[in-house]
């Protein structure tokens, strides 16, 4: 669920509204077991669309979707941490300690089917939204409020299906098209769009839900987590990015910038913890709260050594993604690399990022060296620590002293600044047009050059050099937000980054390892796993198997 109001400003009264919202619309729009898009056993509509009370039940009901709280190990909705980091293992930036066998890491490694619940989970999590909203839009005519709250809800709760068909686009290219309420019969026997027809669609609603939402800056301090104009025009920015419409694109970004509501916050590591988590960079955000709609987050990922059961793992690939803090590429070669405190002289982000050997967690020392067979981190295969010498600490309060499963509300962005303006300048470099200092200025220097970052400016105009620049920059900025595998499809090179041994840090000095890593490196870096992603295969997923029994033409 994104919430609707700000975490401060709940009380008992509105505590109460938000739970019975969810439970209710967990009950009013319960779907067909298959192809989860059509509601049943609904309240009778006479009896529940009578009241702006119960619409802004049915409101929270849409923004939450299908997401489910406590932990997960498949998505339910895309918007979940589980739907957003997660995704990161199917890359080269993670690797999900669960193993090779993961459903997460067939998407990519060469294995993907039919039957991978992964696949499954956020294709019935995008149409079990599409029903909620379609329901939605049906019946909120029928409310006796003020026509500008119906307008205003009707066109975030559009743009809220719009984000469902704009990934169905992404990641399947031709899925059902479904904008009203089906019987269950209706529902397993619809036919599939055309990938150019969810774009025509999905253009056409984020451009009317921007015309009719508020601007970011107009919202107030009740209604931070709602939709605003500038989350339709990111997603549309999006949608053009993959759709290879650069000109577009670049105008719907420099609407964003020219705006002028959201900035580069001078404070990286805060973006991701509740203390700043309003901060206008980030413009819409994944909401949790915690005790009652909790992020487990902290249980999946924590180290062992804080009780945490080390799901995810940054692989070493990313981790070297991060040069130096003069802005320098990494060598392990340098002098100023450090192979006893790997966060020495490095881009600032790593340190934000990530946890390494020696380093220091929520006032704990973490020891995954693999000659520590003492510590419940050592990095082994069977212990429940690191698979590749690394963890996360992007996230996370590590002030946080509650319940890892329940207790835990940081937010978990799902659109910031910095990828608009990251964006803008990849839009106008594949348009063609003249890269400035200027624009380097705007966009990819105001990112890096952040006061808590600090990296020297890019001055490179040359598109050619500058792409895989501003694609690096692009990598480290986000990473473990959920854009790589959108970005390594729309970039067309998973035959490139997702194919080979994948490594994880560096262990020169350990004893152990010449005979514990699977595979040997010269630059003593553990093995992780091998990936064989399959280009025209991979990057377009499945319909579930379970849909296509159900209807058949889905698969043809």
């Amino acid at each position: 669920m994104i919430k609707i109001y700000k975490k401060d400003s709940y009380n008992s009264r509105f505590l109460k509204l938000l739970l019975l919202g969810i439970i209710s619309m967990g009950t009013m729009v319960s779907c067909d077991k298959e192809l989860e898009q059509f509601p049943s056993n609904a309240f009778a509509a006479d009896n529940f669309w009578t009241s702006e009370s119960n619409a802004n039940i049915a409101l929270t009901g849409a923004y939450r979707g299908s997401v489910e709280y406590g932990t997960q190990v498949v998505p339910t909705d895309w918007w979940t941490y589980c739907g957003i980091v997660f995704m990161e293992f199917a890359t080269d930036n993670a690797y999900d300690r669960r193993g090779d066998n993961s459903t997460q890491n067939r998407l990519t490694n060469g294995t993907l089917l039919p039957n991978n619940n992964v696949v499954n989970g956020y294709w019935k999590g995008s149409y079990k939204r599409i029903a909620i909203c379609n329901d939605f839009l049906e019946n909120i005519e029928k409310v006796d409020m003020e026509q500008a709250k119906i307008d205003r809800m009707k066109a975030e709760v559009r743009f809220l299906r719009a984000t469902q068909y704009f990934y169905l686009s992404q990641f399947w290219g031709a899925a059902p098209l479904v904008t009203t309420t089906l019987t269950p019969d209706e529902a397993n026997n619809v036919d599939k769009a055309s990938k150019a027809e969810l774009v025509s669609f999905v253009t056409d609603e984020l451009e009317a839900a921007a015309a009719a939402l508020p601007a970011f800056g107009d919202l107030k301090a009740s209604e931070i987590g709602r939709a605003s104009k500038q989350a339709a025009l990111a997603f549309l920015g999006r949608l053009y990015l993959g759709e290879k419409n650069f000109s577009e694109a670049s105008a719907v970004y420099k609407q964003i910038i020219d705006m002028g509501d959201n900035i580069i916050d001078p404070d990286y590591k805060s973006l991701f913890i509740p203390s700043n988590e309003n901060s206008s960079e980030n413009i819409f955000s994944a909401q949790y709260f915690g005790g009652q709609a909790g992020n487990s987050l902290p249980q999946h990922a924590y180290p062992a050594v804080a009780s945490g059961w080390h799901i995810v793992n940054p692989l070493g690939s990313l981790a070297d993604a991060y040069g130096f803090d003069d802005g320098t590429p990494l060598s392990y070669d340098d002098p100023r690399f450090d192979y006893e405190d790997m966060g020495a002289n490095r881009d600032p982000r790593f340190r934000y990022n990530f946890i390494w050997d020696g380093a220091t967690f929520a006032g704990r020392i973490y020891d995954c060296n693999p000659d520590s067979s003492g510590s419940v981190d050592q990095l082994t295969y069977s212990k429940q620590a690191t698979r590749t010498g690394y963890g996360l600490r992007k996230f996370f309060d590590e002030s946080f002293s509650g319940n890892l499963l329940s207790d835990y509300g940081g937010n978990i962005p799902i659109i910031r600044y910095a990828e608009v303006l990251l964006s803008y300048l990849e839009a106008e470099l594949e348009a063609g047009n003249a890269i400035t200092q200027e624009l380097l200025d705007l966009t990819i220097n105001a990112v890096r050059g952040r006061a808590s970052v600090g990296l020297p400016p890019i001055t490179e105009t040359n598109a050619a050099a500058l792409r895989p620049i501003l694609r690096n920059e692009r990598r480290i900025e986000l990473a473990l937000e959920g854009q790589r595998l959108w970005d390594i499809f729309r970039w067309g090179i998973g035959d490139e980054v997702l194919v080979g041994d994948f490594w994880g840090a560096p262990f020169p000095n350990s004893t152990l390892y010449p005979t514990t890593s699977k595979k040997l490196d010269p630059q003593s870096r553990w093995y992780v796993t091998t990936k064989n992603f399959r280009e025209g295969v991979d990057d377009v997923w499945p319909i579930p198997e379970s849909e296509v029994n159900v209807n058949p033409k889905l698969g043809n």
